[in-house]
């Protein structure tokens, strides 16, 4: 067949061609700061990117299913395993809870085998579950190697292909060393474990023994550079203790897995998933392993739990849907998908089938599981994916250059670069340069959450903590809350004067900004005059005045709005919304008590008139 070039009458369009127009359009705007993206991570992404910025990336040249495995481990597929984790500790209701997610799509089980002491509470758990059909996975572990024997017992007992078993249990001492500042005997018997671990798993090729859990490292709020870099850090303090101890380095590195977090950075999550394999091959290369199975890492994925909230809970099920796509484009092996309720109770059977449904959407009608490596050749993310990749090995070999994983964990360097991200995170949120929608934007301001709480996400660790995002947002509307249970909830009245459209506007800012912390907000439609307002708020008795104008009515209905309001309720703050500089200073005379505005630090102005009102 002949073949056909498209297009052909249009010319092609050089990069300086564009730019000239870019910079046309922004009319003398700065392109640096109009357009460029200053991601978290350390690096720029520009707004648009163009065939000759591939040039470079010699990996765009191998196939999926081949080395350094950037385009997935697997050659034909995009296959991944639906995980459904189960929160219940009890054997036989976990059990239970295990059969019904297998019969409804999950295909591997995540467990909480705190209370697996014993051959009889395992075979309790595991029964009726074909292991050569469902994986298992097992958390909060009192003894890994104590339940690994029993675990092979088991598998040797109901008679299974050890080859067909697959799963994991997590098991990781550095990363429980950096999280609880101890380990969980002591280094040197947890390192020795690790040869114990790996030598009864031998014939079990899918069963994971080590789990890297970079999991914990973003849930404490660590950039995408940072979990990426410290887990791959901590995943080389493994293998090259087991190769010091006489293993050779395919052993190890084959029997091990990366649990990562997949957060709703969206473009930037699929990057990752895609950069650690990368990664990973190329540091792995270095022991020149004898087996190429120890180039092809196991990426099992968890769903953010950093950015998951506590009021409007619903959310959660969009933000779960977005960190599902990302891990099935990533190219993830296994993904485990928080319940929507995640943040203040444990799952039910709806939220547990919600989070299940998601990736079977994926599966079943979007078809994701066919296609392999779908990112590839998209200039975004192949940029994405070389740019996380140089700054990860940056970091990485500087963490090797200072002595390894461990040394960063006993000197604290790791915990205080993590805390100091975390810090300009919790910056961002408080100030709303990231938002979390229905905690500090665009909040219901009539849901009620305080009755429905049967446990908060917190973290009481000596070590690294990890925690929620929205938690210092909620624990002040918590506190508004409850002093509303036995008490007339503040309120805020909204004294809008002047231009219809700016009033309108400021309106609404503050309706969303006082809303934040579970205020009742008293709009009228507006007054024609500042004595009719003023005449309003009497009869409302609000907590707070807020004048609603615009800049330029400021210096004359706003100054006179703040006087009559002082004069008449000298005990009750007004406000200003805006920043109108021109008549600050006429304001400030006037009595006015605070100006609300984009710039306002919310968190702690919430904080502030929280102190104030609910006395």
């Amino acid at each position: 067949m002949a073949e056909e070039k498209l297009f052909t009458e249009f010319p092609p369009i050089s990069t300086e061609q564009w730019e000239a127009t870019i910079e046309k359009d922004l009319k003398g705007a700065d392109y640096q700061k109009k357009l460029v993206w200053r991601t978290d991570e350390g690096f720029q992404v520009p707004p648009y990117y163009r065939a000759e910025d591939l040039k470079d990336l010699d990996y765009l040249n191998t196939l999926p299913g081949e080395f350094p495995f950037l385009r997935g481990t697997k050659a034909d597929n995009n296959q991944w395993d639906i995980v459904q984790t189960i929160d219940e500790s009890d054997p036989a209701k976990a059990n239970a809870i295990a059969l019904d997610a297998l019969m409804r799509g999950a295909t591997c089980i995540c467990f909480d085998a705190s209370k697996i002491d014993n051959a009889a509470a395992l075979a309790t758990l595991l029964n009726g579950i074909e292991l050569t059909a469902a994986g298992v996975q097992f958390n909060h572990v009192k003894s890994y190697v104590d339940l690994m024997k029993l675990f092979v017992a088991y598998v040797e007992e109901k008679q299974y292909d050890k080859k067909m078993i697959s799963g994991h249990i997590n098991f990781d001492p550095l990363i429980y060393r950096l999280k609880h500042n101890k380990f969980y005997f002591s280094q040197k018997e947890d390192m020795q474990q690790t040869m114990e671990l790996l030598k009864m798993g031998e014939g079990m090729p899918k069963f994971k023994v080590i789990n890297v859990n970079g999991v914990v490292l973003h849930n404490a709020g660590a950039t995408i550079v940072q979990e990426m870099a410290y887990t791959l850090a901590l995943a080389n303090e493994y293998i090259n203790f087991c190769v010091e101890q006489g293993l050779p380095a395919h052993k190890v590195a084959s029997r091990m897995q990366f649990t990562l977090s997949v957060g709703s950075n969206y473009f930037m999550e699929i990057a990752k998933l895609r950069a650690i394999r990368l990664l990973w091959s190329t540091m792995v290369d270095q022991y020149k392993p004898e087996c190429d199975c120890a180039y092809k890492l196991r990426i099992n994925t968890v769903a953010s739990t950093w950015n998951k909230t506590l009021y409007d809970p619903y959310v959660n099920m969009l933000r779960s849907t977005t960190e599902g796509m990302s891990a099935v484009i990533g190219g993830a092996d296994a993904i485990s998908l928080q319940p929507f309720d995640v943040a203040y109770k444990p799952s039910d059977e709806f939220s547990r089938r919600i989070s299940r449904n998601v990736q079977i959407i994926l599966k079943e009608e979007a078809f994701l599981d066919y296609v392999v490596d779908p990112a590839a050749g998209s200039y975004y993310i192949e940029n994405l994916t070389n740019s996380l990749a140089e700054h990860v090995w940056k970091l990485f070999q500087q963490v090797e250059a200072n002595g390894g994983a461990l040394q960063a964990i006993e000197d604290g360097s790791i915990k205080a670069a993590i805390e100091e991200s975390c810090q300009k995170r919790d910056m961002d949120i408080a100030t709303r340069r990231y938002v979390l929608l229905g905690t500090n934007q665009y909040p219901n301001i009539n849901e009620k959450m305080a009755d429905k709480i049967e446990r908060l996400i917190e973290d009481d660790n000596e070590g690294l903590k990890t925690y929620r995002g929205a938690a210092a947002f909620e624990a002040v509307r918590l506190e508004t809350e409850k002093y509303a249970a036995d008490h007339k909830r503040p309120s805020v009245y909204l004294l809008k004067l002047g231009n219809l459209a700016m009033r309108q506007a400021r309106a609404g800012f503050i309706t969303n900004f006082f809303g934040c912390a579970g205020y009742e907000i008293i709009e009228p439609a507006g007054f024609a005059t500042v004595e009719e307002g003023i005449k309003a708020v009497a009869e409302a008795k609000p907590s707070l005045i807020v004048v609603c104008s615009s800049d330029e009515e400021y210096a004359t209905l706003g100054v006179e709005a703040v006087k009559q309001a002082k004069a008449q309720f000298p005990n009750t703050p007004c406000l200003i919304a805006g920043n109108p500089t021109e008549a600050i200073e006429m304001l400030k005379e006037a009595g006015t008590d605070d100006f609300i505005h984009v710039r306002t630090n919310l968190l702690q102005s919430l904080k502030s008139y929280n102190e104030k009102l609910l006395k």
